[in-house]
Formats: C-alpha cells, structure tokens, sequence
C-alpha cells in the first residue's frame, strides 16, 4: 500500500510572487505615481475592502483616483519568485495537489496566473475576494478544507505570515515559513525554508 501524498498549499504574496507587501510595496507608489491619492492608510483600507469582495478592481482604481486602463500595467510589476515554476513541475510530476490560499482581488489574482500561465500547475485557488473572508480568519481555512475536500493533517501550507501559519496550524496543517531573506527572527512553531528546494524534502 502506497503511502498518501500530501497536499501542498501556497501563499501567493511572498510565495509564488517574490513581492511580499505588494500594497505597501508597489500598489502605492503605483497609485501615487499614477497622481491618485497619496494617503496610503486609504489604500490599506480600500484594497482591504476589495480584497472582501466589498468591491470590484473597477471600483478600487475609480476610488484611488487612477484609471482602471492602467491595472494591466500595475499588474506588470509583479514578479515570480525564483525557482518557483521548476518546484511546480517536480511537485506535478511526483503526483502532489497544489492549491492557491489568497487574500488578493478575484480579477488581479486571474490576470497574474493566466499572464505567467500557472493555472496548470494548480488544483485550485481560493482568492479572498471570491470567498468573503481574509488570512487569518479561520473561515477562509475552512473554505479551502470544503472546495478542495482536503485533510489538513495531511496538507503541508506555506506562507510567509506567521499569523496566518498559526491560524492554519489550528486546523492541523503542516506549517512552514517561506523566507528567501535571511532573518534573525525564528519560525516559533513553524518550519522555516529558505528557497522551493528546501521544501521537497517535507513533501516525503
């Protein structure tokens, strides 16, 4: 009897994309750029409530002041992380599910995956926007559990947000912090990786 293969989920922000504060990081300066409002706690706030479903991306982008037309450029600015699309192949290969836990708007989160083609890759995505609920609200764990029909002792999740590693922890996940960046803060409970490669090993 073949042992079960563990299921893989991963963060998008500082797991599939190398940005790991995406709004503090490029969404502000892009809107500040763009000559929409430069209050970023406004930002914080009005991404926040697009990234619930409160509100389309039309709707955030007419809120900042900044064209809607200029989304695809915004988007441009996101990067894969590295390693990330040979890590995808092998965990395929070896027969792994890959699910996508998101807190990010539904339409940015598709045009990224289409854009780097990486839909391929996954099983699914669970995209907070689509759902209602945000990491580290435990809803949208539970979300995940229901839409993919996973056991979460069985399930390895990733992310570079402790929080959020701690509220899957709860639900039985296996736990690891991504973190490409040396730091001298430690992992608390949770396994820390440094790069895909160091994942594999975890997935036996």
């Amino acid at each position: 009897m073949t042992e079960e293969l563990k299921v893989l989920v991963l963060d998008a922000m500082g797991v599939i994309y190398s940005v790991r504060d995406d709004v503090k990081d490029l969404l502000c300066p892009f809107v500040a750029e763009k000559g929409g409002t430069k209050d970023t706690t406004t930002i914080n706030e009005l991404y926040r409530s697009a990234s619930l479903g409160n509100m389309s991306a039309f709707e955030f982008w007419k809120a900042v002041n900044v064209s809607s037309e200029l989304e695809d450029e915004y988007l441009s600015k996101h990067k894969l992380s590295d390693g990330l699309v040979d890590f995808l192949e092998e965990t395929n290969q070896r027969g792994h599910e890959v699910w996508c836990l998101s807190n990010d708007l539904s339409e940015w989160s598709r045009k990224l995956r289409l854009h780097f083609r990486l839909e391929k890759y996954f099983n699914g995505f669970v995209i907070s926007s689509d759902v209602g609920f945000r990491k580290p609200d435990p809803a949208i764990f539970h979300r995940l559990v229901t839409q993919s029909n996973m056991d979460p002792h069985k399930a390895i999740f990733i992310d570079d947000n402790k929080k959020n590693l701690d509220s899957a922890a709860i639900l039985g996940f296996e736990t690891v912090v991504f973190r490409p960046v040396a730091s001298d803060s430690t992992g608390g409970t949770h396994k820390i990786v440094n790069n895909f490669n160091d994942i594999l090993p975890l997935l036996t």
